[in-house]
């Protein structure tokens, strides 16, 4: 099983074999969901938004960021996810 080991400032690195299983690159950012259980759940925020480009096209719609769309979408999937475990 692999483990991980708190730095005196609070970080860690993530072992090889689970960057890979979730696909994390440098730079990749992860989610830390609280299951009501109390325990973590580490999600990887991986994909990029502009594979969804003009599948939700409105035009009366106003345009947003991309770096807006990527928060929106993370924090949805962290609720998504919240709700799943809470069933």
């Amino acid at each position: 099983m692999p483990t991980a080991t708190l730095t005196s400032k609070g970080q860690i690195t993530i072992p090889k074999e689970v960057r890979d299983d979730l696909n994390l690159v440098a730079g990749s950012k992860v989610l830390f969901v609280k299951l009501p259980n109390g325990q973590y759940r580490i999600i990887a925020r991986t994909g990029k938004v502009q594979d969804l480009k003009g599948m939700l096209y409105t035009p009366e719609q106003p345009a947003i960021s991309i770096e807006q769309m990527n928060e929106d979408i993370a924090d949805a999937a962290a609720e998504s996810v919240m709700r799943s475990m809470e069933r």
